[in-house]
């Protein structure tokens, strides 16, 4: 009979066929474990050696019916989904501690209980008194979800197949524990063991399981980074402590689009759901200053219209200081050489800081030119025109090209009462309403166009 069991390292996950006291990978001693599954064994015409069954193969043309989806009624959270919720499906939650995770989840249960969905919510870091509190500040004592405290995972996965519900809330996975791993709970051995057998749980018996997951400081979901490859979809929950804007991202989904993004904001009485983010993001902005630009961005499916806020000032220092916030810096050091090899301003000697207004975060190329003119706007002392949106990518050239899903930015922009709009030239003719472009070949015409030098 051929053995099933591994020997997993609980420092580094490196896996072995047989036992030995030294882990050739990280280097570690006696931190070699067996493994032993909890809900998966071989089946009958495997046992005693025998060969395998035989797989069902199907061609690329078999016709498959869409997944049934179950929608909580919270449009936002099913807009990241894809649609809704699918059967059998696993998906990881991840965010900062403190961010909203349990309190997005719990009113999520609430809606999906509340739609007809037999839910379960198991917590592993709060006692069921802690939860009871937190949703009677939420209003949602009267809602049918199941509740229960426990990190054992073999009394959770039989739990789970005695009541047999729908939707099983895990909070959190770094907190279970599977007594056939001899590690601590949130080891690398027992995520990454506690995952398998929760996700496995929930294929076989056609069960939602949503996952929660700690983040390490670098943003990235604690454990063993094939959690995230097990998994159907893969969920960030995003926001500054100091906005009250938190945004729910997609970053993997196999039935739905990526980088789709959710947009609520946390009251006292719990996340509510921001149905137009742009009027949001842009509602405190006031008349236009120096350093401060409106970009028009997309966010999965949603166009998304944010602010853009650049500073830059005589620095006391011999290494000028680059700041940002929002955006990634390495592209703002692009963005600066590229303005002073091809247009001859220089940055030299000069602190710059960016901004992007309301806790967003961008990372389409499609900010550059928005950037750009922000970074122009903050050393001319000079604002741009009023009611003008821009956006478009700039090349090592110091070219323009084209972002795609133009006029889906452009009917965002007019919906809101911008009036104009600086594009790259080129692309696809798109058909602006009663909007005034402007349209810009290359960097270097841009600067002459809008702020009258070059």
């Amino acid at each position: 009979m051929a053995k099933t069991n591994t020997f997993t390292c609980s420092s580094c996950a490196a896996t072995f066929s047989k036992w030995s006291g030294h882990c050739e990978s990280c280097g570690e001693w006696n931190s070699i474990v067996e493994e032993t599954p909890l809900s998966a064994g071989p089946s009958k015409k495997s046992l005693g050696g025998k060969r395998g069954t035989t797989l069902d193969l199907t061609s690329l043309s078999t016709k498959e019916t869409p997944p049934p989806r179950t929608q909580s009624g919270m449009r936002e959270l099913d807009r990241v989904l894809g649609g809704g919720l699918v059967p059998a499906s696993a998906i990881l939650v991840g965010g900062d501690p403190g961010i909203g995770k349990s309190t997005l989840l719990l009113q999520a249960a609430a809606k999906f209980a509340q739609a007809g969905v037999k839910t379960m919510y198991v917590t592993g870091e709060e006692s069921s008194a802690q939860v009871r509190m937190r949703a009677q500040r939420l209003g949602l004592t009267d809602a049918p979800v199941q509740l229960a405290a426990d990190t054992n995972l073999r009394n959770i996965l039989t739990t789970m197949e005695t009541e047999k519900p729908g939707l099983v809330i895990i909070d959190s996975i770094q907190t279970m524990w599977a007594d056939n791993v001899e590690s601590a709970p949130g080891s690398v051995s027992q995520v990454r063991a506690t995952a398998h057998e929760l996700t496995n749980f929930a294929k076989r018996k056609g069960v939602s399981v949503i996952l929660v997951g700690h983040v390490t400081k670098e943003g990235q979901i604690a454990g063993p980074r094939v959690i995230e490859h097990m998994v159907d979809t893969v969920l960030y929950f995003e926001g500054e402590r100091g906005h009250q804007f938190r945004i729910l991202r997609a970053v993997k989904n196999r039935f739905g689009p990526a980088d789709e993004i959710g947009v609520f904001e946390m009251t006292g009485a719990g996340l509510a759901e921001v149905l137009n983010p742009s009027a949001l993001f842009l509602s405190e902005r006031g008349e236009p200053s120096p350093g401060s630009v409106v970009f028009a961005g997309i966010e999965g499916t949603r166009p998304v219209l944010v602010e853009l806020q650049a500073l830059v000032a005589p620095s006391p220092h011999s290494q000028p200081r680059r700041a940002v916030v929002g955006w990634d810096g390495s592209r703002l050091a692009m963005i600066l050489a590229v303005l002073e090899a091809r247009c001859g301003i220089p940055f030299t000697g000069l602190d710059v800081y960016l901004n992007v207004a309301g806790g967003m975060k961008i990372s389409e190329p499609a900010a550059d030119l928005a950037v750009a003119a922000a970074l122009l706007s903050a050393r001319e002392d000079a604002a741009l025109p009023a009611n003008t949106v821009v956006f478009g990518e700039i090349s090592l050239s110091g070219a323009l090209r084209p972002a795609p899903q133009t006029e889906n930015r452009l009917k965002e922009a007019q919906k809101l009462g911008f009036t104009a709009a600086i594009v790259p030239k080129g692309g696809k003719s798109v058909t602006a309403g009663t909007m005034s472009l402007t349209r810009a070949t290359d960097l270097t015409g841009f600067v002459g166009e809008v702020f009258g030098a070059g």
